[in-house]
């Protein structure tokens, strides 16, 4: 502050010395251009005379006020000293008390601090120890739980080994029962024979039918057709198994052998072909049996990689008059026939009850004449039998009052004639 005071005080000296050298230079070019004006140059040297008193008041003002502001400046570093000195005592001593305080606060939040820790340890303490024995106690019981799963899977593991030895043991009596080609077609004859006792009556269907007399070929089974004629025509059925093929193909499907997969479905579409050609030459022999037949296969995987193999069911059909069937369609297809058996059999009593009927109507036309004669002699019957019963209350009316009423009495023919008044009335 003192610094900028000072050098104000030099700039305003700079510009009084400015002013009085211009105005000695202004006075100088006065005199020098004119001789002539002197009272002019007095009042110039008076002027010149006054700013050189002022230049000189100007130096002794701020020299003075210099050493004013020297000594203002001197009382304020006093002034400044103490107050610093005043300030940094106080604020020692408020920080001493902070400090203090804050100690204090310190030493209760550490001594809180310990205590909660302690308590939280102690907490901590008897957590662990309940789920140590919650963990225990529940480790215990799962493992006794575990221990007696595991028995009993061990068992049943145990049961299922017996039983897969069992089913193994029948496999290999299947496997061997099925090596057999005369074995595999009493399975399937079998099979077919439950099949039809199931569904038809026994009489419904014939085994091992003979159908032509001069060849001696015997059907497995033949079933009635429903047919409105005296001799009902037959259906043969034949049962075929070929185990070979369709094993080959199974085992080609389980390793993933394309190309075993393709001759084997070969092999197993040229044993269905062949076995339907020779069903159709021994088995359709028209009038005795229907003009198809049947070839059944007596399981249903077998008949659905026969149906995969496009066309072939189709073509069995329409070159060989062969219907292929399964366990699956065959209770449908003798269901249908044993419908038309019912069918046919209601036609005929339906016939038999309209020629029932017709009789009856006759009979009850015969009746009506008989009734309508018996109500003519009825009729007669009653007019006797009335006029008797009239004339025997006439005799008992006068048999009553003989003694008293002889002069009223009345004749048999007066009575006869009110009582035939009052039945014409009563029929009226």
């Amino acid at each position: 502050m003192r610094e900028e005071f000072a050098l104000g005080l030099l700039i305003v000296q700079i510009f009084l010395l400015f002013l009085l050298c211009f105005g000695f230079f202004l006075l100088w070019r006065k005199v020098s251009q004119s001789n002539e004006a002197q009272p002019e140059k007095e009042q110039w040297n008076k002027l010149f005379q006054i700013l050189h008193y002022e230049a000189e008041y100007s130096t002794r003002r701020s020299e003075q006020l210099l050493n004013t502001l020297a000594a203002t400046e001197r009382a304020l570093t006093g002034h400044l000293g103490r107050l610093k000195t005043e300030i940094m005592e106080k604020s020692t001593d408020a920080s001493a008390a902070l400090l203090k305080e804050q100690a204090e606060a310190r030493i209760m939040q550490v001594t809180a601090l310990k205590e909660m820790a302690e308590n939280s340890a102690k907490q901590l303490h008897e957590i662990r120890a309940s789920v140590s024995e919650r963990l225990h106690e529940a480790v215990e019981k799962q493992m006794q739980t575990s221990f007696s799963r595991v028995l009993e899977q061990f068992a049943s593991v145990q049961k299922a080994m017996g039983e897969v030895s069992s089913m193994t043991a029948q496999i290999g009596d299947l496997k061997r029962l099925f090596s057999n080609v005369k074995t595999r077609g009493g399975w399937g004859e079998a099979q077919l024979r439950s099949i039809l006792d199931d569904i038809l009556p026994p009489d419904g269907f014939l085994i091992n039918q003979k159908l032509d007399e001069t060849s001696g070929v015997f059907v497995e089974f033949a079933l009635y057709m429903p047919a409105n004629t005296q001799n009902k025509p037959l259906l043969a059925i034949d049962s075929k198994f070929p185990t070979e093929s369709y094993e080959r193909l199974l085992d080609a499907l389980e390793v993933g052998d394309g190309e075993a997969e393709r001759k084997a479905r070969r092999e197993l579409e040229s044993t269905v072909r062949s076995e339907a050609k020779k069903i159709a030459s021994k088995y359709i022999v028209p009038p005795v049996t229907v003009d198809f037949a049947i070839l059944y296969l007596p399981t249903d995987g077998l008949y659905a990689e026969v149906s995969r193999m496009a066309g072939l069911i189709d073509e069995l059909n329409r070159s060989h008059r062969i219907l292929v069937m399964s366990p699956a369609l065959m209770p449908a297809f003798l269901r249908t026939i044993q419908i038309g058996h019912v069918s046919l059999a209601m036609e005929e009593k339906t016939q038999m009850v309209a020629a029932l009927l017709g009789a009856t109507r006759q009979e009850m036309i015969k009746m009506d004449g008989i009734l309508e004669k018996l109500a003519k002699n009825t009729v007669t019957m009653g007019n006797s039998i009335e006029a008797a019963r009239t004339r025997t209350r006439w005799f008992a009316k006068k048999l009553r009052n003989v003694a008293t009423q002889e002069q009223n009495i009345a004749t048999p023919e007066q009575e006869e004639d009110m009582t035939s008044q009052s039945l014409l009335i009563q029929e009226e």
